[in-house]
Order: C-alpha cells, then sequence, then structure tokens
C-alpha cells in the first residue's frame, strides 16, 4: 500500500515536469508567432493549452484523492500542498504564452513589434525559455542551489521590462497609441511568466527545507 502511494507522490513530480516542457514549448512557439506574424502558429499555442489545464486537472484530482484516502502527514503533507501550487503557477504560465499569442493573431497579418525592439522581444523569449527549462529540472532534481539560482535570473527579464517602457515612452516613439498599448501588455506576459516560474523553483526550496527563500 505504501508503495502505491508514494508512486502516485512521484507521479505528481512527472506531471509537473512535463508541464514545465509544455509551457516551455507554448512561450516558445507564441515568441516565433509574435515576431513572425504566424497566424497558423499562433492559432496553435492557443488550442494546445488545453493539454496544459489537463495535466493540471490531472494533478488536482489524483491531490484530492490522496488527501481523502491517505491523509498525509509531514513531508508528504507538504510535497502535496506543494505539487498544487507549482501546478497553478505552470498553468498560469501556460495561460500567458496564449496570451501573447493572441495578440500575434489580433495583428495578423501585421507584426505587433516594431523593428527597434525585436531583439528584446527575442531575448525575453530566451530567457523565459531558460527560466522554466531550469524550474522543471529544480523539480526534477529538488536542486535547491539551482532554485535559489532563479531570482537572479528573472533579474534580466525586469532589466528588459523597463527596457520596453523606456522605449515606449521615449520621445522619439513613432508607431502611436495602439502599438504602445500593444508592447506594453507583451511585456507584461513575460515578465509575469518569469515570476511564476520563480515561485515555481522557490516552491522546490520550501519542499526540500520547509522554509520560504527571504
Amino acid at each position: 500500500m505504501r508503495d502505491a502511494y508514494h508512486e502516485e507522490l512521484d507521479s505528481l513530480t512527472d506531471k509537473l515536469v512535463e508541464m514545465t516542457r509544455l509551457v516551455r514549448s507554448g512561450i516558445s512557439r507564441a515568441t516565433t508567432a509574435l515576431l513572425d506574424s504566424d497566424l497558423q502558429l499562433a492559432e496553435n499555442v492557443i488550442s494546445r493549452d488545453e493539454e496544459v489545464n489537463a495535466l493540471f486537472n490531472e494533478i488536482e484530482t489524483s491531490i484530492l484523492e490522496l488527501m481523502a484516502r491517505q491523509q498525509p502527514v509531514a513531508v508528504d503533507l507538504r510535497m502535496i500542498i506543494t505539487a498544487l501550487r507549482m501546478g497553478t503557477d505552470l498553468e498560469r504560465m501556460g495561460d500567458l504564452a496564449v496570451h501573447v499569442a493572441k495578440v500575434a493573431r489580433l495583428r495578423h497579418p501585421d507584426s505587433a513589434i516594431p523593428p527597434e525592439l525585436r531583439s528584446t522581444i527575442v531575448e525575453m523569449g530566451q530567457i523565459a525559455e531558460n527560466l522554466v527549462t531550469k524550474a522543471g529540472s529544480c523539480v526534477a532534481t529538488r536542486d535547491v542551489d539551482s532554485a535559489l539560482e532563479l531570482k537572479h535570473d528573472d533579474d534580466a527579464m525586469d532589466r528588459l521590462h523597463r527596457k520596453l517602457f523606456r522605449s515606449i515612452l521615449a520621445k522619439d516613439w513613432q508607431h502611436g497609441v495602439e502599438p504602445a498599448i500593444d508592447i506594453t501588455l507583451i511585456g507584461r506576459y513575460y515578465e509575469r511568466y518569469a515570476d511564476h516560474a520563480v515561485r515555481v523553483a522557490e516552491a522546490v526550496v520550501y519542499l526540500v527545507t520547509g522554509s520560504r527563500p527571504s
């Protein structure tokens, strides 16, 4: 009975790691759709978010069943609570990738990104992918040291987010209000995506140590 129980706990970890893979793919494809004004790819990102939602629903169902049947305590209870929190963050990251894709779809066949900001968006997309990849590795290995590094990795995303704002507010901004709104939203989506990745890593720290990072 206990072996089956711990197999179910391990399955939660496997599903969380798979969620990180899915949301990484989502933000990667959403970034490409945004930069290339690729309508088909944007639609693909939007439709495939159902895979992320379905996996999160599986995690929620498993957790409710484990709570009801096993009444976990101590480390096992911490694992279950943490898994739910991580799943919630990852599900939200999938939603944020969808938001990016929806901007691409809205502006098709034009690009929502002015030429001078393309390199910034490329970099934000790369940082987002790196953060979720690292978060997934932390979930799989429970590596506290790597998890603690994500907060510092997120600083680069925050700098780029501020850079977008400076561009929009600059006196030589020539693209009008609508593109400014698009860029504001897009920057916020990437910044929030990164924040959720950090929260996943912080949950790993809490799972292993019982304490939250300062």
